[in-house]
């Protein structure tokens, strides 16, 4: 049950998409349904596109929280926390979510903005991630793989889920695959010097053969 009214708008107005269309529903018929205002409704949002939305600036500062208290030895860890707080938002949402989903892929309004989003949430991850490898010759270079990295993971796993492809403890799970291979080039060291060989035999297997590779790059040196 919706505790808020803001909650009830968003109720209402994902009741009313699925029943009679985005573009022919109102700001008045969601406020109507949500037994409110049509000014209560622009208190909390600035128009349709909004209500659709998840609140992108409270989930960014969530993130931004989490990787600012990291410390040398968790920053791994800090990215893997801030990766799951948009994640862990969607599946709380459910169907809301899904709904989402199905009306960003028909409504190019909705789309370009979170599309948009995606590329706050790149900008925010590599900012953090620069200032940790300040004094590395490729440090934006590596701040930037590891950030974009980070958000398709994320979003790759996210997408299976909203398809209803997988299960909520496997879309977790999946997260954490994908954010091992997503923060290799965090732990990349080029004053290790030298370098890590990875022998197969013949006609190896791709992911055993990722697995060696992980487990090189994170064997200690």
């Amino acid at each position: 049950m919706p505790t808020t009214v803001r909650d009830r708008l968003v109720d209402a107005a994902f009741e009313l998409f699925e029943q009679q269309g985005y573009d022919a529903t109102t700001i008045d018929d969601i406020a109507a349904r949500a037994d409110t205002s049509r000014s209560t409704f622009f208190r909390h949002f600035r128009g349709k596109d909004d209500v659709v939305l998840p609140d992108h600036d409270a989930l960014l500062a969530r993130v931004g929280e989490r990787l600012s208290m990291s410390a040398p030895g968790s920053r791994a860890i800090a990215l893997r926390e801030g990766a799951r707080v948009p994640l862990d938002h969607y599946l709380a949402e459910g169907p809301t979510a899904m709904a989402r989903y199905r009306l960003a892929s028909t409504i190019p309004s909705i789309r370009d903005r979170e599309i948009a989003s995606v590329q706050r949430y790149v900008r925010l991850f590599a900012q953090h991630v620069h200032g940790w490898l300040e004094d590395d010759t490729d440090g934006p270079l590596r701040a930037e793989l590891v950030a974009s990295s980070i958000v398709i993971a994320h979003n790759h796993v996210l997408r299976r889920w909203l398809r209803g492809e997988q299960d909520e403890p496997t879309t977790r799970a999946g997260l954490d695959r994908a954010l091992d291979r997503a923060l290799l080039a965090l732990r990349a060291d080029p004053s290790a010097g030298g370098a890590t060989i990875v022998i197969s035999g013949p006609d190896p297997d791709v992911e055993q053969v990722l697995e060696q590779v992980r487990a090189a790059l994170n064997a200690p040196r």
